[in-house]
């Protein structure tokens, strides 16, 4: 592996390097049979973290049991395989350590070993350029890329794996508002900077909120702590036990309604025979893509409409240590739930107003000495900020995914969708930039396969190049 040499022409540009880009370049070097020269554009200085894994702080951990982290379907104990190697876990077996809820930190040191593990064996030859790639223009033979200090490379084929951006604050000025005062939930260094007696402001009551209040806690907060969001709802917690008995291909040719109406039964018989409701969502976990391409336009838009919000906090669930903070400071009355609909932020004096109305209208205004942006993934092609995303839409290279989410690309084939709805044999796309298409597209069971099949493409595809 090699650092920004810029020579020559590239088999591949894995434009960025989080997560996603990682493990598309180390299927990339591990199914090569032959050279091929790739390239992951990322100008971050650690590869793999993206803003999930970027965090330091030992009291984020992973979503998700260590045991189902690995980055290969065919080695399900490889993550399990590092933790150990590393003595991550000081004298805790493995069958303990396989169901507990890692540090987030562990997961990217993982993949950075993978990747160069996979590139000290492989024919392939990895370069790391620490670049955006602004611009991206076919040709005959692939795409020129444009550079952000203005050079350019030529690519045969190209992945996007561009990761994820914050949604906007949703407040009227928040937009005046020097950077000091709002936040974002990812900014995990700054976070901690508001930390101190005065009382904070949470936008969003999701994943990034918890993370965001256990950092504030973790770095001595005393003050009140106000998570203000429209509905209210927080992640609910995993569970032990057994999964229940059921199909879920059941599912498949019914109707949202009849679906929502099927899973309520299910999760009522699981705590009928004594096993956790959470195992009905574990249950149909893997046929998440299947089952939303199986529902018609018409109900997509009823679940994104009046289910998804509901939805979420059973599907996205977190560690049970954790929902027990987050149910302690409550209780203690540190931690206050608002459903509320922000209308207004400004400074006043030394302090920062925040101002809403709740349900019934009625006024709410805190006092604050900050704001954390925790209002989660932005999927809306229109809002995407990434330039790349936008010149590519602009110029009728990419269209907005199904309901306006994310963008457009092919079920399969991971290809990325013209404006004109015709597939882009040379460029593909995974992760959160296919949820209007596939939905579950985040995590990692989904960013594995797709990663796989995608650099499985790649390198058919050189191979056919090749005179």
């Amino acid at each position: 592996m090699t650092d920004s040499p810029r020579n020559g022409e590239l088999d591949l540009a894995i434009i960025g390097g989080g997560a996603a880009g990682v493990l598309v370049a180390i299927q990339v070097l591990r199914q090569a049979k032959a050279p091929l020269a790739l390239a992951i554009f990322e100008p971050a200085s650690q590869l793999a973290q993206g803003i999930a894994y970027a965090t330091p702080w030992p009291e984020h951990l992973l979503n998700v049991p260590a045991a189902k982290m690995s980055a290969f379907a065919d080695q399900p104990g490889d993550f399990l395989d590092y933790l150990m190697a590393a003595n991550a876990y000081p004298g805790e077996a493995r069958e303990v350590l396989g169901e507990r809820y890692v540090c987030r930190h562990y997961f990217a040191a993982y993949l950075q070993q993978r990747l160069q593990e996979a590139a000290a064996t492989s024919p392939a030859q990895l370069q790391v350029i620490a670049q955006p790639v602004l611009g991206l223009q076919p040709d005959d033979h692939g795409y020129q890329l444009t550079l952000g200090d203005g050079s350019t490379l030529h690519a045969a084929q190209a992945v996007l794996a561009t990761g994820n951006s914050m949604r906007p604050l949703p407040v009227a000025g928040a937009e005046a508002l020097p950077a000091d005062d709002v936040i974002e939930a990812w900014d995990y260094d700054g976070v901690r900077t508001l930390a101190g007696e005065q009382a904070v402001a949470i936008v969003g009551s999701g994943l990034s909120m918890a993370d965001t209040v256990l950092a504030l806690v973790a770095a001595g907060h005393t003050g009140p702590l106000h998570v203000i969001s429209r509905h209210g709802l927080l992640p609910l917690p995993h569970a032990h036990g057994g999964l229940p008995r059921f199909d879920p291909a059941t599912l498949l040719p019914m109707n949202l309604r009849q679906r929502l109406r099927a899973l309520r039964g299910f999760a009522r018989q699981a705590q009928a025979d004594g096993l956790p409701w959470q195992g009905v969502m574990d249950r149909i976990r893997p046929h998440g893509q299947a089952l939303w391409c199986s529902l018609d336009a018409a109900d997509q838009r009823r679940f994104l409409r009046h289910v998804v919000r509901y939805w979420d906090v059973h599907r996205h669930r977190i560690a049970e240590e954790v929902d027990a903070q987050l149910q302690a400071l409550i209780e203690s009355g540190q931690l206050r739930i608002h459903r509320s609909r922000l209308q207004r932020v400004g400074r006043e004096g030394d302090a920062l107003r925040l101002s809403g109305r709740d349900a019934t209208g009625n006024e709410q205004q805190w006092t604050i000495s900050g704001v954390i942006n925790a209002t989660g993934v932005e999927t809306r092609a229109s809002a995407l900020r990434n330039p790349l995303l936008q010149q590519l839409q602009a110029d009728g290279l990419a269209r907005p995914g199904p309901h306006g989410l994310g963008l457009d690309s092919t079920v399969p084939g991971d290809r990325l969708c013209a404006a004109g709805g015709q597939p882009q044999a040379r460029l593909g796309v995974l992760g959160s930039l296919r949820i209007g298409s596939l939905w579950e597209s985040l995590a990692v069971p989904e960013l594995r396969q797709q990663a796989q099949a995608l650099a499985t493409q790649v390198v058919a595809g050189a191979a056919t190049a090749m005179p």
